[in-house]
């Protein structure tokens, strides 16, 4: 044993000695293996510079479709949000050519859990609201938990919210976030929708509660729960660009759904599932409800 150790240690030893000679010879010399990863390294540079050019002269083809005028599009971030409420529309809009994209918190710290603790996927805003361009094209409210709660009673964020509102071409909201929406006084008289055991909190804010995926009534734009972002973004592009290219920005998410349960609305799903999600949500809205009241009774004279 101690024999077969030392041999493989002398070879080991040989070896490294006679590698270190061949270096001290050639030491302005690169290793044979940098030849190759630089050749490989110049064929990568080369193929993404082709894949480029093929882009840019698809854009150039299709510049008719793909033509619009520059739009804004923000969206309100805060503690407590539903994350899918904003990457889905998110992705929507990110498509689009000639666009601008803020994401709007009080500052450009990452948002957190509802229970202050980070969430797994950071989030911080690109401007705060004193950053906010005054004339947005959209403004978008996701919605969350007990951050929603919190928000419909946010003196700061429903302020930013009436004072965009004035401004903004088309206010939208995903989920729950039509409360935050109507907490602000911005749903008063207005078909809207929201997450289906939250929608007749609506009513507390003067909103008229529908229960449908999107629901659009002049400016205001409303999606049902979390998954409804993608459809309500979709429904925007059109009234941004065109339905054609709506189309196209869908193919090239290839957004297809076909969702291997047909329980995603409560008058499909299982008995069971309705109530267990009633049961969970039951605090939520009765807090909800409360708040709605609270905010409805702030609000500044028409």
């Amino acid at each position: 044993m101690r024999r077969r150790f030392f041999g493989k240690l002398l070879v080991g030893s040989a070896a490294l000695l006679s590698w270190s000679r061949a270096g001290a010879q050639t030491s302005n010399s690169p290793p044979a293996h940098a030849h190759i990863d630089t050749k490989h390294a110049s064929q990568q540079t080369a193929t993404k510079e082709s894949a480029a050019a093929q882009h840019q002269a698809a854009m150039e083809k299709h510049a008719e479709a793909l033509k619009g005028d520059l739009v804004k599009i923000g969206f309100l971030i805060y503690p407590g949000m539903f994350l899918q409420d904003l990457v889905g529309p998110l992705a929507v809009f990110e498509a689009l050519m000639n666009r601008e994209i803020y994401l709007l918190w009080k500052d450009k710290v990452p948002v957190v859990n509802d229970d202050g603790s980070p969430t797994l996927i950071p989030v911080q805003a690109s401007h705060t609201f004193d950053e906010c361009p005054e004339h947005l094209d959209v403004l978008l409210v996701p919605g969350g938990g007990s951050g929603t709660l919190s928000m419909m009673e946010d003196a700061e964020v429903l302020a930013f919210l009436r004072k965009q509102g004035k401004n903004t071409k088309y206010l939208a909201s995903v989920c729950t976030g039509s409360l935050i929406l109507g907490a602000a006084g911005l749903l008063r008289g207005y078909r809207a929708s929201s997450y289906w055991a939250a929608l007749d909190v609506l009513k507390e804010l003067g909103a008229i509660p529908v229960k449908k995926r999107v629901v659009i009534d002049r400016n205001r734009m409303t999606g049902g729960g979390v998954t409804a972002g993608i459809d309500l973004a979709l429904t925007i592009v059109p009234k941004l660009r065109s339905t054609d290219y709506a189309k196209i920005v869908q193919l090239y998410l290839e957004y297809d759904p076909q969702p291997p349960f047909d329980a995603g609305s409560p008058t499909k799903a299982p008995l069971a599932a309705k109530r267990f999600i009633q049961d969970m949500f039951e605090g939520f809205v009765s807090t909800a409800r409360a708040a709605a009241k609270r905010a409805k009774a702030s609000w500044p004279a028409v």
